[in-house]
């Protein structure tokens, strides 16, 4: 079979299946709109098929086109990959990798080990897909995202599920807050104080219902939200204070809020990473799973800083 394509317009081709966008795609490999249409045109050519289905204002992949974009995906990998080898130079490595994450975790362990990566792969880069954690664990399992930071999965015959973390639920409540100055706080109190919960379509939510199960006084909420950063924008606001994951809190020095330890009883959740059993991640995907596993350690010290400075 003759090919009368190259690597340029399966270049192009990747470009506009992610950027769903002409002139976007043009600009990012750095041609000009007609001549990325004339590569795309002489791709479907060669093919003999239909890759994208153009509107005025949007292109989208056909079914075709779906199935073609994921293969050149892990071709151009599998090139870089190679190249990489040959050479040995790790800041010349390019890609994209999508990450589905809790929000909560998108706010310290998942800009922390981004932060890293980006020194060293400076070209690859990264779609970040923040979502509650069913949505997260959809993505992994649709191959939406190369993989995830999740607290559920664990359990999914078809998810691999790496533990990186046992994070504590905390209250999270003013400065000026009559809890920040308490070493601890008990479930029950937080009923006296406008508890402020995430709604029952939150993961979350559901770990919490389960954990407090009949347990006595376990508070009802006078607010609900459907994210944990929700809740803290609330609380920030002084209507009162919610349960929220260590992980989600922000750092020691932030002017406005303070967590405080939880206990009966004491509610954790495992985070961890997940990805798609039997599925091979590309060279730039791979390596930041690795950076990820090795990084697995940092949160438990910053929620052990966090824990001392409510007890403080």
């Amino acid at each position: 079979m003759a090919i009368n394509f190259d690597l340029n317009d399966l270049l192009a081709f990747r470009a506009v299946a992610e950027l769903n966008n002409f002139r976007r795609a043009a600009e990012a490999v750095h041609i000009s709109q007609p001549a990325f249409s004339r590569r795309i045109e002489k791709l479907e050519q060669a093919l003999g098929v239909r890759l994208l289905d153009r509107t005025t204002r949007r292109v989208n992949l056909t079914v075709v086109g779906r199935d073609f974009a994921r293969k050149v995906q892990a071709l151009l990998d599998d090139l870089d990959g190679t190249l990489l080898g040959i050479r040995g130079e790790t800041r010349s490595r390019m890609g994209v990798v999508t990450v589905a994450s809790v929000p909560s975790a998108v706010n310290y362990h998942v800009s922390q080990v981004i932060r890293r990566y980006r020194e060293t792969y400076p070209k690859v880069r990264i779609k970040i897909f923040d979502a509650g954690a069913n949505a997260v664990l959809d993505a992994v399992v649709r191959g939406e995202a190369d993989f995830g930071i999740n607290f559920v999965g664990s359990q999914e015959p078809d998810i691999e599920f790496k533990a990186l973390l046992e994070e504590r639920f905390v209250a999270a409540c003013r400065r000026d807050h009559p809890l920040a100055r308490k070493r601890r706080a008990s479930w029950a109190e937080l009923a006296a104080h406008g508890f402020i919960a995430v709604n029952k379509s939150s993961g979350n939510r559901l770990l919490i219902d389960q954990a407090l199960a009949g347990a006595a006084g376990a508070p009802q909420s006078l607010y609900e939200a459907e994210h944990v950063t929700s809740l803290l924008g609330l609380v920030e606001a002084g209507l009162g204070v919610a349960a929220v994951p260590s992980l989600a809190m922000p750092g020691k020095d932030h002017p406005l809020l303070v967590s405080v330890p939880l206990f009966d009883p004491v509610v954790t959740r495992r985070v961890g990473l997940i990805r798609r059993k039997g599925r091979t991640l590309s060279p730039a995907a791979q390596q930041l799973y690795d950076f990820f596993a090795e990084m697995r350690r940092a949160p438990r010290a910053r929620k052990a800083s966090g824990s001392a400075r409510s007890a403080g």
